[in-house]
């Protein structure tokens, strides 16, 4: 909670929004003061999250989440409160005080990711630096071979990690602890009886070379599973021989998140022979890095996606740096894993325009197919390039060149064309058998398409190029169509909330906005004081409880009561449902809140709650027995017409217009725009 004079305060004060969730969502104008977008926490096809540009919070119709900047970042990043005003400062270029947490177990997990950061910068370091050395030959060698010259492993901070297992643990074990290189995912260990060699915690070169000698005689070299952490291994009733680098012998490409931090690294071996392991082994999953939500280059490709509005997407690294190398920026990787949903959701923060350049190969097309699925799911604009048989994107661009690649990037097919020709290749529709597992082949695909519009279309594009009956494919999309029925999250059924209801709650909500951006002045040399709607509907309400039996009636209590140190409105509410009710309406502020308007509705409010007095009363004096209760029935008779002449009166008159515009007339009082006589209203 950012509360006022606090850094946290500060920094809400000066964060836009709308600039800082549009890093993240892709937000266009929806009114004068507020923004919609795809929600980036579930699953939606039509734009159901809105950004309130001038009170300065984030609401979901869809999935009903809520709050302000930083309690976006906590929930996009999966990081604390204190880093995500951190997070928030940094963007804005604000110094930043030293860190303070809620809890040690919070204060704890935030040192550990920011110390895996540090780890993986000074591991960068390293690496590179052994590229520069006389043992880095080889690695040189490799990627000049791959056409990458000296400005293009610069620009992706490519290195080399040495043939030997403790130089880099010996470079770092002095700066962090055990624990935290084992939680890097830089290290492997084996367990070891404990009689058997442990290397002290201080760098002693002799001792290290001879450990290492020892580790290689005992088969350590060869991949071994990482273990859990040390109390687990005390639990198990071993200890450690030694940590050990898990990258040997490898050109090493640092992976990035999309803020330019590095957080894990791919590793290419160099040797050839049988204990060297996997050609490209990558960095486990860790507290920083989760390759299901990271895409490769997307630091340095973010802004060229956003530029020329789509991207262009491969499978490796190598393929990644080649097309980026040969002018096209705007081109991102999976790293070599599936495409995941979560990997679908972060490139549509910068464009839902998107080529698919995967291998041609067999596992390429199939891998092509599942990330077209997940990225049409999700409304993509999708094209698929198809390269030459044996050509990757890295091998095609060396082969033939950059101009040769821009050409086929050009003729890349719409992605449904890509896709019947698969099925055409196949299954040969020239007989009934083919077309029917051709079409069964392409429902899966089809059934994805959340429009039915675009269905239809491609129903009678299919049948033509399949030369089948577009009534009986069309059948088969009906049905395939209402498989998918019921998976979109639906919004939350929303309470009947009169318009005069919605205007008193922002009226109310207006002293936070107050509060925030100005200190409010009465004026007391007799010139008309400034319009405060949120005093004055407070000062009514107490007064008059104009809000009891109300649908808002709770959330109105809770604006009235909140304390004046609480700056951020959409924390009042003390319910969810009173969260969501307060964001939905704020969200749809269509006037702005004036003296008339306010006043009218509390005439009307007044009015409504003249009404049911007056019903009540009514009912009262209809009750069996109450005419032998002389007094008790003229005090009845007195208040109902107390309550009459209420109703007549001028002002409340005069309101009566509003309540039909704020809440509606009653079934009783409708009179279709006639006079009292029953006559038409002129024009």
């Amino acid at each position: 909670m950012a509360n006022p004079g606090d850094f946290a305060y500060t920094v809400k004060q000066q964060a836009d929004i709308v600039r800082i969730i549009g890093d993240y969502v892709k937000l266009k104008k929806a009114g004068s003061q507020n923004y919609s977008g795809l929600c980036p926490f579930h699953g939606e096809k039509t734009a159901s999250f809105s950004v309130h540009a001038t009170r300065q919070f984030y609401h979901c119709f869809g999935c009903g989440v809520s709050g302000d900047v930083f309690s976006f970042i906590q929930k996009i990043e999966n990081i604390t409160f204190p880093e995500a005003v951190r997070l928030v400062a940094q963007k804005l270029g604000i110094p930043i005080p030293k860190a303070t947490y809620t809890s040690e177990g919070e204060a704890k997990e935030a040192r550990l990711r920011g110390q895996l950061l540090d780890v993986h910068e000074r591991a960068l370091a390293f690496f590179q630096e052994c590229l520069r050395r006389p043992e880095g030959a080889r690695a040189r060698e490799y990627l000049t071979g791959r056409g990458l010259n000296d400005e293009m492993t610069a620009k992706f901070r490519i290195g080399y990690a040495p043939d030997s297992g403790f130089l880099l643990r010996d470079r770092l074990k002095g700066e962090f602890s055990e624990e935290t290189l084992r939680e890097s995912g830089l290290f492997s260990w084996k367990e070891a009886p404990s009689s058997e060699l442990r290397v002290p915690s201080k760098p002693d070169t002799a001792l290290s070379s001879r450990a290492e000698h020892q580790v290689r005689d005992s088969g350590m070299d060869a991949p071994s599973r990482d273990l859990g952490s040390g109390s687990q291994l005390e639990a198990q009733g071993s200890k450690l021989a030694a940590l050990y680098s898990k990258f040997r012998n490898r050109v090493m490409f640092p992976i990035s998140s999309d803020a330019g931090k590095v957080i894990a690294f791919t590793g290419r071996t160099l040797a050839t022979d049988e204990k060297s392991g996997p050609k490209y082994l990558n960095s486990p999953e860790t507290a920083i890095y989760s390759k299901s939500k990271v895409l490769f280059n997307l630091d340095l490709a973010k802004e060229w996606i956003r530029k020329f509005d789509y991207a262009i997407l491969v499978e490796g690294q190598m393929d990644c740096i080649s097309v980026y190398a040969g002018g096209f920026h705007n081109v991102i990787a999976s790293s070599g894993t599936a495409f995941t949903e979560m990997q679908a959701k972060l490139l549509g923060r910068f464009s839902k325009n998107v080529v698919v350049n995967f291998d041609p190969d067999t596992a390429g097309a199939r891998a092509t197919e599942r990330t077209l699925g997940l990225l049409v799911e999700d409304e993509f604009q999708i094209k698929v390039l198809t390269l030459e048989s044996g050509f990757d994107p890295d091998l095609f661009i060396r082969r033939k060149g950059k101009d040769a690649y821009g050409e086929a990037l050009r003729h890349s097919q719409k992605y449904f064309d890509y896709l019947i020709e698969r099925a055409r290749a196949q299954f040969p529709v020239r007989s009934a058998e083919g077309k029917h597992k051709a079409v069964n082949y392409l429902l899966p695909h089809i059934q994805r398409v959340p429009s039915r519009i675009v269905r239809d279309e491609l129903a009678h594009e299919i049948a033509q190029k399949l030369a089948i009956d577009s009534a009986v494919l069309r059948q088969e999309l009906r049905h395939a169509a209402a498989t998918r029925s019921g998976t979109a999250v639906k919004a939350p059924a929303e309470s009947q909330i009169t318009d005069a209801e919605k205007i008193l709650v922002r009226a109310l909500a207006s002293a936070r906005q107050m509060q925030a951006n100005q200190e409010h002045v009465s004026m007391r040399d007799g010139a008309e004081e400034e319009f405060d709607p949120a005093r004055q509907a407070a000062f009514v309400l107490r007064n008059e409880n104009l809000h009891r039996g109300l649908a808002t009636e709770s959330l109105v209590e809770s604006l009235l009561n909140a304390s004046h140190e609480v700056a951020d409105v959409l924390e009042v509410p003390s319910t969810e449902s009173d969260r969501r009710m307060l964001a939905s309406i704020l969200l749809k502020e269509e006037e702005e809140l004036t003296d008339e308007i306010l006043e009218a509705t509390v005439h009307a409010l007044r009015r409504i709650h003249l009404r049911r007095r007056q019903e009540e009363v009514q009912r009262e004096i209809k009750k069996p027995g109450l005419a032998s209760d002389r007094n008790r029935l003229r005090e009845l008779l007195a208040e109902l017409e107390r309550i009459s002449r209420g109703l007549r009166d001028p002002g409340l008159a005069e309101s009566h217009l509003a309540e039909s515009r704020f809440l509606g007339d009653g079934p009783n009082d409708r009179n279709d725009g006639k006079n009292p006589d029953g006559k038409r209203k002129s024009a």
